[in-house]
């Protein structure tokens, strides 16, 4: 959720500064800050809260100079406060940074067997620290950098400046959005295109594993061994709205690509992958509490109740707790059995959907203790319940749910672990391994969304079909549903998602030449059983999609289409399964030329019953 900007050039870089952190506040923050260089060194303002009260610091103690940068924080590693807001300064370096520094706590004690002292609880100022070793040893910031960057494990996009090299800033990006935006005789730099548009529309866009040297006599790209990178800047021509959608066509398939960052911003603050912990800070519930739990039931309504499904097999593979997932829409109507020690699960992107919230009430009620999964903070679910996980997804404007849901399965896997960890079904290495895989999580979506044109094509051969059938087994299954639901609500077309196993009970009967079959057919537990499905569909003359792991050759062999994913484990494969269904229905929907945002009767919020 958090924003970076820099400014280095002839002007003085306050104003820039301070105006493109407001364009970033929709990103949600709960602290704000600037550095600037000049002269004398490095001067630096920041405050816990809102921008106002930064602009209100800066008034009170102005600070002048032609080179900076910016950041706005949503909490990660540590609590909102003055101390753990952005920039961090060590020696002679400031850096701002967006992301996860998952060896932050080895690179610290590494550090601090140096001599060195951190004044905050951030992951951040391991970086500054890094940086400011290697400049003492006499190397320049951008050397610094790379060095810094062999050093580095996670996802991170920083700035950096140096009281040793006024009006240059360098950068850095790894799995999260940088861009550089080229004026004359000056650069700004920032996380996203809005604080760039209204000084220059000649942009470059850093790829991962590259770096930006900034300075007034010109902008440098290099990858992090120095190899330099030569490319000519790209010209934005957007409108406001195209600004606002980050210049996609549509809300759906710019949230479908911010899924990697929205899973980051999720995990961020929340895991130790090295020592196996998982914390957080809006779940008040005590381990004694977690230990006595009986029974878990998940209360949610469509795409979200497609994650609860998911998050059934999460639960009682790695708890080792009974789980049940009903509808809400339907739980309260049964009269449902809340035995003692039982925890409802709630799951809603806005925390307003009345079904659901109508389900916690009837569970509370029964005497439930309850954990919320929300997007939006301070809704009604959240607040009516005992503890609640933000999914830190950002807004999600597209009325089909794309990010929100995989940063609800991203939730519901921390929490299996918490539970784990409480309960004592996992070991502290059995937990940091699982850590390991959500972590690496952002990065292979990445790898997808860059076969999107393989995707895209598969639409453009399907788009007359009338009927999908959508197989999956075991934690596939609900996946296969949530493909299925993707493709009616956007396409209008009709699809069914069915457990693959169950096919021969029933809709094989469908099956014909004419029917599209789409097979979640990834290697792992049910793989073989899954092959077998496959040939009982194709031995019938469906035409197969595929979704399977690089490397399968039968696959390629049997099916007339195949999206393969790089390979994971078995809780974060089906995060992994749904982002190529996102993209097949999003493209059969602009073939199709339906509004994709906003489908016919269907809206973002459902508040009535």
């Amino acid at each position: 959720m958090c924003g970076i900007v820099g400014y280095t050039g002839p002007k003085q870089c306050v104003e820039a500064l301070l105006d493109g952190l407001g364009k970033l506040e929709y990103r949600g923050y709960d602290s704000a800050g600037i550095a600037v260089l000049d002269d004398g060194g490095i001067t630096i303002r920041k405050s816990e809260g809102k921008l106002a009260r930064l602009l209100e610091l800066v008034g009170r103690e102005p600070v002048a100079g032609t080179c900076g940068v910016g950041h706005t924080r949503w909490a990660t590693h540590g609590r909102p406060s003055d101390a753990n807001a952005h920039p961090h300064k060590a020696g002679a370096v400031a850096v701002v940074h967006n992301g996860i520094i998952e060896n932050h706590q080895a690179l610290k004690t590494r550090l601090k067997a140096k001599g060195r002292r951190f004044d905050s609880e951030t992951d951040t100022e391991v970086i500054s620290h890094l940086l400011d070793e290697y400049i003492q040893e006499g190397l320049s910031l951008a050397e610094a950098t790379r060095r810094a960057a062999a050093d580095l494990r996670g996802s991170y996009a920083f700035l950096a400046i140096s009281d040793k090299e006024p009006g240059t800033i360098v950068g850095a990006r790894l799995n999260c959005p940088m861009v550089v935006g080229v004026g004359d005789g000056e650069a700004f730099l920032a996380s996203d295109l809005p604080p760039l548009l209204s000084h220059t529309r000649e942009v470059l866009f850093l790829e991962d594993g590259e770096m930006v040297v900034a300075a007034p006599e010109g902008v440098h790209l290099t990858d992090f061994a120095g190899t330099p990178r030569i490319r000519k800047p790209q010209h934005i021509d957007w409108s406001p709205v195209m600004a606002e959608k980050g210049g996609y066509p549509h809300f759906m398939l710019k949230e479908i690509h911010e899924q990697p960052r929205g899973i980051l911003d999720t995990l961020a603050g929340r895991m130790l992958p090295d020592s196996g912990d998982v914390f957080f800070e809006t779940l008040p519930l005590p381990d004694e509490t977690l230990k006595r739990l009986r029974k878990v039931v998940i209360v949610a309504c469509g795409t979200s109740w497609h994650a609860g499904l998911v998050g059934k097999f999460m639960i009682e593979g790695l708890a080792r707790l009974p789980a049940e997932v009903d509808l809400g829409s339907e739980y309260r109507y049964r009269d449902p059995v809340v035995e003692r020690d039982t925890l409802c699960i709630p799951i809603s992107q806005s925390g307003e959907t009345a079904d659901t919230l109508a389900g916690l009430r009837e569970a509370r009620g029964k005497g439930a203790v309850a954990i919320s999964i929300c997007n939006v903070v301070s809704s009604t679910i959240a607040r009516e319940s005992d503890g609640v996980i933000y999914t830190h997804a950002g807004p999600e404007i597209g009325v089909a749910s794309t990010k929100a849901f995989t940063t609800q399965l991203v939730a519901l896997y921390l929490l299996a672990l918490h539970l784990a960890s409480a309960r004592g079904t996992l070991s502290k290495a059995g937990i940091a391994s699982h850590l390991q895989e959500l972590s690496e999580l952002p990065r292979k979506i990445e790898d997808v969304l860059k076969r999107e044109a393989v995707i895209a094509a598969t639409a453009r051969k399907f788009k007359d079909a009338t009927d999908f059938l959508y197989l999956g087994r075991g934690i596939s299954y609900p996946i296969a549903l949530e493909g299925a639901l993707k493709l009616k609500e956007i396409s209008y077309v009709h699809a069914e998602g069915y457990p693959a196993g169950e096919m021969k009970h029933g809709p094989i009967a469908l099956i014909d030449e004419r029917m599209p079959v789409l097979v979640l057919c990834a290697q792992g537990e049910t793989y073989e059983k899954t092959l077998s499905n496959f040939e009982e569909a194709r031995t019938r003359g469906g035409r197969m999609i595929a979704v399977g792991t690089e490397g399968d050759t039968q696959l390629r062999e049997k099916a007339e289409e195949v999206f393969l994913l790089p390979p994971c484990g078995r809780y974060a494969r089906p995060i992994l399964e749904v982002v190529p269904l996102q993209l097949l229905a999003y493209h059969m929907a602009v073939l199709k030329g339906t509004d994709v945002d906003q489908p016919r009767n269907l809206a973002k919020s459902v508040t009535v019953e």
